[in-house]
């Protein structure tokens, strides 16, 4: 990598910073999902504040984040999509539109727990371990109704999976390392919570 590759790491953040739940609330509720609920900016907090409704668009917009943080250097650079050269620089802007998400500068440096936003980055760089990780969060979630558990487990599960894949890089297992822990930071509260037994319950498939 040179200096020049880091550049991405600019509009990668301020995609990321976008705070989807903040701006959903504030222009179709009148309300700051921050000031609610977990106090979080994010698609599980919006659920529960705005409803499902509301939470269905926060959701699909910060998946598209991690998404497109992903996939804009590939439709825009002249490099083989197997390049390491590209996956370094995917990297660097997957890393910083999940910073983005959890310190936008859009909305103070309070927003989400970076979730949704992750799960945009997995989808774009490893689709199969995308896949592996949404199952394991669902067989989580259902038997526990915990998102935050199915969230942890998930981000972990990821990490795994990056280091036992074929890769042409050791940077996506270190990435994968790194969003994990970070997404494990921001849950800290959460893990908490699930230990004293104090961490609510959701059911996203109730009507």
């Amino acid at each position: 990598m040179n200096w020049t590759d880091f550049l991405w790491a600019i509009p990668a953040y301020f995609l990321g910073s976008i705070p989807t739940a903040v701006w959903v609330g504030r222009a179709k509720y009148d309300l700051d999902v921050r000031e609610h609920g977990s106090k979080n900016a994010g698609a599980t907090n919006t659920f529960r504040v705005l409803g499902k409704k509301a939470g269905r668009v926060v959701l699909t917009i910060d998946i598209l984040k991690g998404m497109l943080a992903v996939l804009i250097p590939y439709f825009v650079l002249p490099v083989p999509f197997s390049s390491p050269h590209l996956t370094h620089i995917q990297l660097v802007a997957s890393f910083m539109a999940v910073l983005g998400h959890v310190f936008p500068v859009f909305a103070g440096f309070k927003g989400g727990k970076g979730v949704a936003t992750s799960l945009g980055v997995i989808v774009g760089l490893q689709p199969l371990a995308a896949g592996i990780c949404l199952i394991v969060f669902l067989i989580v979630f259902i038997t526990t109704h915990y998102v935050s558990l199915g969230s942890i487990c998930a981000a972990i599960v990821f990490s795994g999976c990056l280091w036992l894949f074929p890769i042409n890089t050791y940077a996506l297992p270190i990435f994968g390392s790194l969003l994990a822990f970070i997404v494990i930071f921001a849950h800290r509260k959460n893990i908490k919570r699930l230990v004293d037994g104090t961490e609510g319950k959701m059911n996203l498939f109730k009507k």
